[in-house]
């Protein structure tokens, strides 16, 4: 009976930390969590605001990654605040490759098939990371992470790709399928 106790009680203490990832994590970013939604536009910036610096600072809070996230507590997007006028995010073509159709948000979470941030793909569809982010997703992995996509709604011609085992995201331009 002690014998039972015992691997019983080693069984519950391995399977605590999956169940804390798939509540969005420790420090309450990734983990497997997945946004209900994209985020809202940014509000308009005011008069005379400096413009966005090459390099931002987004750990918010102790733990945080150095990199746009999602909190999975609320659904917070950090780091998308930089307004529908930052001229980082400007393409000459938007959407010159068309629009992306496989489906958004929650509902459609993809795995990465294979690439890099120049180029990746999932399930014949095939995209980039802006310039601006690529310091970002340095981490991802990149024939196994998944992803889900949003549409920006600041940023026209650029998508939101969102690693749920990081809870991070990168803007992203779509290149077509195959």
């Amino acid at each position: 009976m002690r014998r039972l106790l015992g691997v019983l009680s080693v069984s519950l203490l391995l399977t605590l930390p999956g169940l804390a990832q798939q509540r969005g994590g420790v420090k309450g970013v990734g983990g497997g969590h997945i946004p209900a939604h994209g985020p809202a536009p940014a509000a308009a910036p005011k008069a005379n605001a400096p413009a966005p610096t090459q390099h931002q600072t987004f750990s918010d809070k102790a733990g945080h990654p150095e990199a746009p996230h999602v909190h999975a507590k609320g659904d917070k997007w950090v780091g998308h605040d930089s307004g529908a006028n930052d001229a980082r995010y400007h393409l000459d073509h938007p959407f010159e490759h068309g629009h992306f159709t496989g489906g958004f948000g929650k509902g459609h979470v993809w795995r990465l098939a294979g690439g890099g941030p120049s180029r990746f793909w999932f399930n014949g569809f095939y995209f980039s990371v802006s310039p601006v982010d690529i310091g970002y997703c340095g981490d991802w992995l990149w024939d196994s992470d998944q992803i889900v996509i949003y549409e920006d709604p600041d940023h026209v011609g650029w998508y939101l790709a969102y690693n749920s085992r990081l809870g991070t995201y990168v803007h992203v331009e779509y290149l077509g399928n195959s």
